[in-house]
């Protein structure tokens, strides 16, 4: 099993991805690899990483979101490990729709429990994947943005890129 790496540019700064077979192990706005190797489980880590020019339908997909193809990401394979609710946690976060965030308490509501806003919390802090699993998605009961890994800047951008897209894409969003 081959990991590879590559970073290609986007309106947010560079992103670089990590995968093997296929499936993203981590992914992130930098250039910078070492940001990102941290994040995979330990089992699933690999030497040496492979740097390569593009890794096709990933990176594919990341064009196609910031071209306005919000879903391009869903289509993307993810592999992360963690405990049972902090996986289920992140299958839960590929569910919530662009243009819709939720704050952190209803994603917990949402991953089966609901009494468990830190562990939600913690599931967004420890996602290794990000864009392909958005955490980018989750705000804070007040309506602020509260912490992004790559930075407030960059969350408000995804966000502001989704909801736009989200209603020139639902007529019914636009009357409101």
């Amino acid at each position: 099993m081959t990991t590879q790496t590559t970073t290609v540019p986007t309106p947010d700064g560079p992103f670089t991805v990590v995968e093997r077979d296929g499936a993203v192990l981590a992914s992130g706005w930098t250039a910078e690899l070492s940001e990102l190797t941290g994040q995979i489980h330990p089992t699933l880590r690999a030497e040496p990483v492979q740097s390569v020019r593009s890794l096709a339908s990933i990176t594919d997909a990341v064009s196609a979101y910031y071209d306005g193809d919000l879903a391009a990401i869903e289509r993307v394979r993810v592999h992360q490990l963690s405990g049972p609710f902090r996986n289920h946690a992140w299958d839960v976060l590929r569910t919530v729709a662009p243009g819709r965030p939720v704050t952190y308490s209803e994603y917990a509501r949402l991953a089966g429990r609901p009494a468990a806003i830190r562990a939600a919390a913690g599931a967004c802090a420890f996602n290794a994947a990000a864009l392909f699993v958005p955490c980018h998605r989750v705000i804070r009961a007040d309506g602020s943005l509260g912490g992004f890994r790559w930075g407030v800047a960059v969350k408000t951008s995804l966000l502001a890129r989704e909801k736009t897209a989200s209603q020139s894409a639902d007529p019914v969003s636009v009357a409101r």
